[in-house]
């Protein structure tokens, strides 16, 4: 599989990295989309799959190149170098952009899962009662999820390990959306906010030779919640990815329109023109992270009004659906060329 990559392709990957890890940031978008569009789904749950008994046989023996190699080391590590570097990078931006064009932002990823229901619409042919129960299913879980309330926040352990299971999906499953699903148990802010401002703050101290927040209880109840949710995370990656294997393997037709639906079903949560709701402090001011950012509690959806900013979001949707016929292209053309 490596051999047969160039550096553009690799580059490419890294890029596709970019794209997943921005994408599961943002709460209502799908990593897993990304990788289905952009044509290493399946691939990538391969990957996965293949960490496993026999590859850490291989680790804890010290055959390094040997486990590196079996488990497509080069594929994951650029993949994850790439969801690594967005983190830091392309999701900022996101952030940024989300904060002052909103509706645009939105609209762009609307168009984009429009796009996908296409792309992966398109060629499945295997249409009959089974897969058309599988589609209705997925639809109606995904509008369900949609309209659920979110939850307060529980910080035990047991709880963020299970957090970290769940909010890793939107890698594996497109269309269901990680970061919702943690508004949704109440845990976003603390996973995905708190957490992770503990974390680089405590690598400013390390860096400047500081190592008083060793005794800040709060700081290491922050690492600690980190530590679980990530471990969570990595076993959840792990096993979605081997029961998605199987299921992919016996069950192709009904997975795929079961995804086919739930991506239908996420455009309620993506839908463009909605009011954020934010948290509330008790005296009424809005909850604030480390970085002055407003708090995301939910989302409002209402109808759009005709009017210039609506037009403009049009031409964005328009454009994610480009976006999406472009990834699919260059797919093809990678296709043939190896």
């Amino acid at each position: 599989m490596e051999s047969t990559r160039t550096f553009t392709d690799k580059l490419f990957l890294i890029l596709k990295g970019l794209g997943m890890g921005a994408a599961n940031k943002v709460p209502g978008v799908s990593g897993g989309v990304v990788a289905f569009v952009a044509g290493f789904y399946e691939e990538f749950i391969y990957s996965l799959r293949k960490v496993n008994r026999t590859a850490f046989k291989l680790l804890f023996n010290g055959r390094f190149k040997s486990f590196y190699r079996y488990i497509n080391g080069r594929f994951l590590s650029l993949l994850f170098f790439g969801m690594i570097v967005s983190y830091f990078s392309v999701s900022k931006v996101l952030d940024y952009l989300i904060k002052h064009y909103e509706l645009f932002v939105w609209s762009v990823f609307f168009g984009m899962i429009i796009g996908s229901i296409y792309y992966i619409n398109k060629d499945f042919k295997d249409w009959n009662y089974k897969t058309y129960i599988s589609l209705a299913i997925g639809i109606v879980l995904g509008v369900g999820i949609s309209f659920l309330n979110p939850a307060k926040e529980n910080d035990n352990l047991w709880f963020v390990f299970f957090c970290g299971i769940i909010s890793v999906s939107g890698m594996t499953l497109p269309g269901f959306s990680g970061s919702f699903i943690l508004i949704l148990l109440g845990n976003y802010v603390l996973l995905l906010v708190d957490s992770v401002n503990a974390l680089y703050d405590t690598f400013s101290d390390i860096l400047i030779g500081n190592f008083s927040f060793i005794e800040n209880n709060e700081r290491m109840r922050m690492l600690k919640v980190l530590v679980v949710f990530t471990l969570g995370s990595v076993t959840g990656l792990v096993t979605f990815s081997h029961a998605l294997s199987y299921i992919l393997k016996h069950y192709k037709s009904i997975t795929l329109s079961a995804i086919i639906g739930f991506i239908i079903g996420s455009l309620g949560v993506v839908w463009p023109w909605k009011k954020t709701i934010y948290k509330i402090n008790e005296d009424g001011s809005y909850l604030l992270d480390s970085t002055g950012q407003k708090i995301i509690e939910n989302y409002q959806r209402y109808k759009p009004d005709l009017n210039t900013e609506t037009y403009y979001a049009i031409g964005f949707i328009l454009l994610g659906i480009l976006i999406v016929l472009a990834l699919e292209w260059y797919g093809k053309k990678t296709r043939k060329i190896t």
